[in-house]
């Protein structure tokens, strides 16, 4: 059976009043991203990056935390083990005596961390272990990878006002903590 061309598809789909068409929903599609970046179609890996970097561009978050490919006509529902990018390389400079961090992601995204493009961590409340991130784009997150964090402790310094029990990074005037001296370990 020949699937509906994208015009008989737009005609079909639901338009809210005032609003553009909502796009219809794909089923039997099966999309993953892994912790480490890796794209999967049907379990099998997509080699070929420029097809993943387009997939990128039209991924979307939804605001109950689900992952979709969306283009004007479809919304194809993709599986995220922990974020959709990685942040795989960082970029120090400074700019007008202020230092500015500038991440690139798995995909060849760049992104500076700022107000908008905040890094936070997160840690494993049973062994304590960080997972940093940075925000890409549109709820979009990039986790950091080990190496780059490492980066990132290196260029570290004590919190603003001298707080000791804080550590972390300043890009573009914010400090973003990255782990704090006086957490407990995990028993």
């Amino acid at each position: 059976m020949t699937p509906p061309d994208p015009a008989q598809r737009l005609a079909k789909a639901h338009v809210p009043e005032g609003g553009a068409p909502l796009p219809e929903l794909c089923e039997g599609v099966d999309m993953r991203i892994l912790r480490d970046g890796t794209w999967l179609y049907h379990g099998s890996p997509i080699a070929r990056k420029p097809l993943v970097k387009l997939f990128s561009t039209v991924l979307r978050r939804e605001e109950d935390g689900s992952y979709h490919l969306v283009t004007p006509v479809e919304r194809c529902p993709v599986t995220v083990d922990d974020a959709p990018f990685v942040a795989v390389e960082v970029a120090r400079a400074i700019v007008d005596s202020r230092q500015v961090l500038t991440f690139r992601t798995n995909v060849d995204d760049h992104v500076v961390a700022d107000a908008d493009h905040p890094i936070r961590v997160e840690h494993d409340d049973r062994t304590g272990e960080p997972s940093p991130y940075v925000t890409v784009r549109g709820g979009l997150d990039a986790l950091i990878a080990r190496p780059v964090y490492y980066e990132l402790v290196a260029l570290g310094v004590e919190g603003p006002g001298g707080n000791k029990s804080v550590y972390g990074v300043w890009s573009s005037g914010c400090f973003f903590e990255l782990g704090r001296l006086d957490r407990a370990p995990a028993p």
